[in-house]
């Protein structure tokens, strides 16, 4: 059995996706939830779902010793990003070597980069008259959404959409495909 933690930052609609997924699998399975944000609404969700959610300052992954001692204290084998907003540090990345993995809302290396997340990125993407966006799952290295990819699926932008129309787009694509990835992955 594999143990996975999720690292949120906010609402956490992917992360419970993945939870939901993950629920009674024989081979993996979300152990814990970790939040820089003690107001993040993964936190209600991971108290839905019976998963241990544990809040770790920003200072923590500045210096993340402690939470590196922790991951490892509970077997953790793979970390999962789901709509976490910090930049991972290196010395995490080094102690879980192509066992992060992020999903970024954008075709990289298009839109990618600090500040990039949400719904600045369909922004971004809409005013740059793209015709097509979607989503790019990749493992994390030391540069912001620079990770090797493992997976693009594709949405067509059409006449009229909005960032927020984008976004919902997006979103479906992230849902259908992330979880099914990491289980790929993961065995």
């Amino acid at each position: 059995m594999k143990n996975i933690a999720v690292f949120a930052s906010g609402n956490g609609t992917n992360a419970h996706q993945i939870m939901r997924y993950f629920a009674g699998n024989s081979k993996a399975m979300i152990r814990l939830v970790i939040t820089n944000n003690e107001k993040a609404g993964i936190i209600h969700k991971c108290k839905q779902e019976g998963i241990p959610c544990f809040v770790f300052p920003k200072d923590n992954f500045v210096t993340p010793y402690a939470l590196i001692t922790f991951l490892i204290q509970n077997n953790i084998d793979y970390i999962v990003l789901a709509g976490f907003l910090l930049q991972i540090p290196q010395a995490l990345i080094k102690e879980f070597p192509k066992k992060i993995i992020n999903i970024h809302p954008a075709l990289l290396p298009k839109f990618g980069g600090k500040g990039m997340y949400g719904i600045n990125v369909h922004k971004a993407v809409l005013e740059a008259g793209e015709k097509e966006t979607g989503i790019t799952i990749h493992y994390v290295n030391e540069h912001y959404d620079k990770g090797e990819i493992i997976l693009q699926q594709k949405c067509a932008i059409t006449a009229g959409d909005t960032a927020e129309s984008i976004g919902l787009k997006v979103q479906q694509l992230e849902h259908e495909y992330y979880p099914e990835t990491l289980k790929n992955i993961i065995k």
